[in-house]
């Protein structure tokens, strides 16, 4: 029988999974905010330029990417506050499962409520 290495607790469990989701979806937030902070600056340079970009935006494409960001800053803030109440709730660490399917519950509903309203405006229905 083999014998687990000491500080495995979340290995392979729910903890570990909420720490990668969370690094996936920050990491997404930071490169959506990079082109955002990019692309913004680039109506001091050339307007036309920045009218071009903002216009290769408005498609199918990056309607459905919209989704996914909007998923990702959801499950990030959630996530954090999930964090938070773990860190400064004596029985945090207890609840932290359910906390986490909690958060993965509000964010899929959040989005499923959020998902035909967008996409009635991406396919312009």
């Amino acid at each position: 029988m083999a014998i687990k290495p000491a500080g495995t607790l979340y290995r392979g469990k729910v903890g570990m999974w909420s720490w990668v989701l969370h690094r996936i979806s920050g990491v997404g937030i930071f490169f959506f905010l990079l082109v955002h902070v990019l692309d913004t600056a680039l109506v001091r340079v050339s307007p036309e330029a920045y009218n071009i970009v903002i216009e290769s935006y408005k498609t199918p494409v990056v309607g459905l990417a919209e989704l996914g960001l909007v998923g990702a800053i959801l499950f990030h803030g959630l996530n954090g506050l999930r964090v938070i109440a773990i860190d400064f709730w004596s029985k945090g660490t207890k609840y932290q499962s359910v906390m986490f399917w909690v958060v993965i519950a509000v964010t899929v509903i959040a989005v499923a409520g959020f998902t035909p309203m967008h996409l009635a405006r991406v396919f312009g229905h």
